[in-house]
């Protein structure tokens, strides 16, 4: 009985910790994303786009192996000028990466399972919504389906994917600042927009065929 309630009180904290792990990651992203840092913005910001731009110019594996090659130069040197620094200054301070090489960066079984059930109930939701929307459950939600892939052929004719990367890395990093700094005008234009849509859908609707309105209220 109390190897019973230990193993459920050690899963228990071993689920809480691994729940606020995946809490601090995303709190992270957030404040990279909202630029409550701005030098670790800067540098995520600078680093996802150079590795975006190179993949658009280079083959991946040249971008890989040049990150890694500047990674090993980086630390070789850092490594050896320490070296030499302590062999002439005569002391004992060790490795220099002592403490990111002690650091326990293993992924325990509760926070990939957590992460397994996050993600199963998105593939869930996703399986269900595809499903219904090219089964035309909605016929004007699968209206609205087909407007936005043809909208992506024109899309798709214009930038490849790694375009689009590049273009979404920058709104991602640009928006919140642009909001944070405009946020009375973008919600006024953005619910005069929202107006105007809701009513072409509404005027679309009523256009629609007496039998698939009832279908859809039912």
């Amino acid at each position: 009985m109390a190897d019973s309630t230990s193993s459920s009180s050690d899963s228990s904290s071993s689920n809480n910790s691994s729940s606020s792990s995946l809490r601090d990651l995303s709190h992270a992203a957030l404040q990279l994303v909202h630029w409550k840092e701005p030098k670790k913005s800067a540098v995520a910001f600078g680093l996802s786009l150079l590795v975006l731009v190179s993949v658009a110019t280079l083959s991946v594996i040249s971008v890989v192996s040049y990150l890694l090659l500047t990674c090993l130069c980086i630390t070789i040197t850092f490594r050896v000028y320490k070296s030499v620094i302590q062999a002439i200054q005569k002391s004992d301070e060790g490795h220099p990466f002592r403490s990111l090489l002690d650091r326990d960066i293993s992924v325990s079984p509760e926070a990939l399972r957590q992460l397994a059930d996050h993600s199963l109930v998105h593939l869930n939701w996703f399986s269900s919504q595809t499903r219904r929307l090219l089964l035309v459950e909605d016929l004007v939600d699968s209206l609205k389906l087909a407007a936005v892939m043809w909208l992506m052929t024109y899309i798709g004719s214009i930038f490849n994917g790694v375009t689009i990367l590049i273009l979404a890395d920058i709104i991602f990093f640009t928006t919140p600042l642009i909001y944070q700094k405009k946020k009375t005008q973008i919600d006024h234009y953005m619910e005069l927009i929202w107006c105007r849509v809701e009513e072409m859908l509404q005027k679309m609707h009523d256009r629609l065929p007496g039998a698939v309105k009832r279908t859809k209220a039912e």
